[in-house]
């Protein structure tokens, strides 16, 4: 998710100077339509598509392991937070030693 992130603040930072530079050599009105369109094309669109292929990549990890239904699981950035690595399909950064089961309501009833 970081990678995301990252590449759409360099695109950010490349077409806006682009951008602005180009104010000056085109009208007013057209200059707004290349704006709006450049700045969808070029940093919008492209986060929209990795952010989808991330989740794609990642659904299987993200439903079906053993970390998925851990505490210490983060699925916004598909990773172990206790041994700081990204968990796959075939791979369990503490092999299920250090698995908690996340609590539900039913298991948090007091007697």
């Amino acid at each position: 998710m970081g990678e995301i992130v990252f590449w759409t603040i360099i695109r950010t930072a490349l077409t806006i100077p682009a951008v602005w530079i180009l104010k000056d050599y085109i009208q007013n009105p057209l200059w707004t339509i290349i704006s709006f369109a450049s700045i969808y094309g070029i940093i919008i669109h492209p986060a929209i598509i990795h952010y989808r292929l991330f989740n794609e990549k990642n659904k299987e990890t993200i439903e079906s392991t053993l970390c998925s239904t851990c505490t210490k699981f983060d699925k916004t950035a598909v990773l172990c937070i206790l041994h700081d690595e990204h968990p796959t399909k075939d791979f369990l950064p503490c092999e299920g030693f250090d698995w908690e089961p996340i609590s539900t309501e039913k298991d948090d009833i007091s007697y």
